[in-house]
């Protein structure tokens, strides 16, 4: 079974759509997250929610 871990970003409103891009992509490019999930409030905020996988090793002898 794949484990994820999670990181959560709230974005005020008034943040433009090309701002939010560029800092998913930042994530994405230096830290390995992937978009889970995007969510667009009506007052404008954003909640985005990253993920990227946990990979345990295991012990060969």
């Amino acid at each position: 079974m794949v484990e994820y871990t999670y990181l959560v970003l709230r974005l005020p409103r008034g943040t433009t759509r090309d701002v939010a891009r560029q800092i998913m992509t930042e994530h994405a490019e230096y830290g390995g997250w992937e978009l889970d999930r995007l969510r667009l409030y009506p007052d404008g905020s954003r909640r985005i929610q990253l993920r990227r996988k946990i990979i345990r090793q295991v012990r060969t002898f």
